[in-house]
């Protein structure tokens, strides 16, 4: 099975409840780290292809959304 990487921007707003939500869920197999940035920060989610892929979705979903 293949690991890809995703990356997601996400705004220095809410980047803090981001890491707060990756710290206190069970990822599974998705590894994540976070880089800062001027102006937020980046976020690398890391795994099996498929569930990376989906997981780098639902950020961008729960990022339109909030």
């Amino acid at each position: 099975m293949s690991e890809v990487t995703f990356v997601s921007f996400v705004p220095k707003s809410k980047t803090a409840k981001l890491r707060r939500t990756l710290q206190t869920e069970d990822t599974g197999a998705i590894k994540w780290r976070e880089q800062k940035t001027l102006f937020g920060s980046e976020f690398y989610f890391s795994g099996p292809a498929a569930l990376a892929r989906r997981t780098h979705e639902y950020v961008t979903y729960w990022l339109a959304l909030r």
